[in-house]
């Protein structure tokens, strides 16, 4: 056998059998992914491998192949769901709840962004979805990839490699997709709202005492919750503890990149052209886009509604920043901000928000899993 029979047979096979429109369709999708990775710099640790992954499985005469890469695809991802959980370790370690604790309300705005999650539940069930892709397709409206792989694997979603594209394609996409709808949703006046940080000092045993009693209350409110919640606060006591410091830094950095890096290229098993391209992937896009918008709206929205009310008012923007893509969202608030009045300083607020948002977005998934296990 020539070095060129092998290449022969497979180009012939792939246009023999109608599938190479398809697979090349792929590797555009995964150029496409590689190419917002690097020139645009759009979460490239995670969109850099799924779209090599991406390529890669969709050569031709590989049906048998990539034993070892379906193998930490099943594990990592669709039947143990490790992958996920252990970088929810990473996330939590990164995060600051100082803003958050010093100022409770803000909790407030996490959970109004939530509204698109719902608002697109009943949407995808119209649309023709059952119960169990619905709810899992919702959750793209958070901008929180590692829960939107825990709940479509929980519910089993036959849809699980379009909604984790789409969740974190989004992820990548919030400084596009996010200004515009706020300044659609303020009037410069609006925007123009100072609101004056005097940092409270949070205690270290606050600080300690918060990710356990997290976990404990959202385990009693939200049981199907507990085991994201979970590793996200454990996460964050290692970072608060103050006797783990090397592991804290190891699990910002190099866990966090490690398994990002992992979960990307092992998602992409799931992007095999036969099961990708379907109109319902195309849908799946769209209304992950619909969540989007209504998650960052509902944030808006609910922060203008209060300050009906308040003698102090508050800028609205912050409330965009109550989806879960920390700290991408925080520092967009920030920068509109900014660019209105360039001595109003937003960023302490938005933080607080941003990782309201966080937890509340696990949360919601927890809501989710039990919503649509009682229905079911």
């Amino acid at each position: 056998m020539t070095f060129f029979e092998p290449l022969v047979q497979n180009l012939l096979l792939m246009f023999q059998d109608g599938s190479w429109w398809k697979l090349m369709t792929m590797w555009v999708i995964g150029g496409l992914l590689i190419f917002l990775a690097i020139k645009k710099e759009m979460e490239p640790s995670l969109l850099l491998p799924i779209g090599f992954g991406a390529i890669l499985v969709n050569l031709p005469g590989l049906s048998d192949g990539l034993h070892n890469l379906t193998f930490l695809y099943d594990v990592g991802v669709k039947s143990q769901e490790l992958l996920p959980l252990i970088l929810f370790i990473g996330i939590g370690a990164m995060i600051d709840f100082g803003p958050l604790l010093s100022n409770p309300k803000l909790m407030l705005f996490g959970a109004a962004a939530q509204f698109g999650i719902f608002f697109t539940f009943a949407m995808a069930s119209v649309c023709g979805f059952d119960l169990r892709d619905a709810a899992s397709i919702s959750i793209i409206g958070a901008a929180d990839g590692p829960t939107s792989i825990v709940v479509a694997q929980e519910l089993g979603s036959k849809y699980l490699p379009a909604i984790i594209v789409a969740a974190y394609s989004y992820m990548a996409l919030v400084p596009i997709i996010q200004p515009p709808i706020i300044k659609l949703l303020t009037t410069k006046n609006e925007r123009l709202i100072r609101m004056p940080y005097a940092p409270q000092s949070v205690s270290k045993l606050t600080r300690i005492l918060f990710p356990i009693l997290a976990t404990v209350i959202t385990g009693v409110i939200a049981p199907d919750s507990v085991e994201l919640i979970g590793f996200l606060m454990f996460g964050n006591l290692i970072r608060e503890c103050g006797v783990l410091n090397s592991l804290s830094e190891t699990a910002q950095n190099v866990l966090a990149n490690l398994v990002t890096l992992f979960l990307g290229i092992t998602v992409a098993v799931g992007m095999k052209a036969e099961a990708f391209l379907t109109w319902q992937t195309l849908l799946i896009l769209g209304l992950g886009l619909v969540a989007f918008v209504f998650d960052t709206a509902g944030g808006v929205v609910f922060a203008k509604f209060l300050n009906l009310f308040l003698k102090e008012k508050i800028n609205p923007m912050i409330g965009a920043a109550g989806i879960s893509a920390f700290p991408m969202s925080a520092r967009i608030v920030h920068k509109l901000g900014r660019e209105e009045d360039s001595q109003n300083f937003l960023l302490p607020h938005a933080i607080g928000v941003n990782v309201s948002g966080q937890v509340a977005s696990v949360v919601a998934g927890g809501l989710m899993l039990h919503l649509v296990s009682g229905l079911l």
